[in-house]
């Protein structure tokens, strides 16, 4: 997998988390560069280790599933990317209570946030893909937008949240769709 497609999944990937932290900024009362800091390193951690847990479980299945890996790859792209474009069409800001800020809160949506990252390290062991580099760069990517997202989100609120998070699957159908053309053709 080239350079482009695995900054481009990262991106995808990591636009749960960034919507997620502009939603925090826009509902933090002081902003805290440790609320900032805290979000980024939570959300770039999972979204870092979930391909690894999910890279292990499909390298077991490999075998299994060689002669379709390119359609359950697509198959899961799309699906993410879709799932991001349905919630982003439901997202509703004044209605979140939590404290985005709690331990508690900040895992639950860490883990939610990354289940995404979990079906594309799958995707990474159909395509024999070696999961180490896209794992940090997508925990990278994570970390950065997350951060700049609760900087963000203090200063333009919820303005522009469920559009990028229609990015985001939209980035990442676009990817699905590479793989199958490739290897189709």
């Amino acid at each position: 997998m080239d350079v482009t497609a695995i900054l481009f999944i990262a991106f995808g990937l990591a636009m749960d988390a960034f919507a997620v932290s502009i939603m925090s900024g826009a509902t933090a009362k002081r902003l805290n560069i440790n609320h900032a800091l805290r979000m980024a390193v939570s959300f770039g951690s999972f979204q870092a280790f979930m391909p690894l847990i999910g890279w292990s479980v499909g390298f077991g299945l490999k075998d299994l599933v060689s002669g379709i890996d390119h359609w359950i790859a697509f198959g899961l792209l799309v699906s993410i990317g879709l799932k991001m474009i349905y919630e982003a069409r439901r997202l509703d800001l004044g209605k979140k209570e939590n404290d985005l800020a709690s331990l508690n809160v900040l895992l639950m949506l860490s883990v939610a946030t990354s289940i995404d990252a979990l079906a594309v390290g799958l995707s990474f062991a159909f395509l024999a893909v070696v999961v180490v580099a896209p794992a940090t760069v997508i925990g990278i990517a994570t970390f950065l937008l997350s951060f700049l997202g609760v900087c963000a989100g203090s200063k333009i609120g919820h303005l522009f949240e469920s559009r990028i998070e229609v990015v985001g699957g939209l980035t990442l159908i676009g990817i699905g769709v590479k793989i199958l053309v490739e290897h189709l053709l």
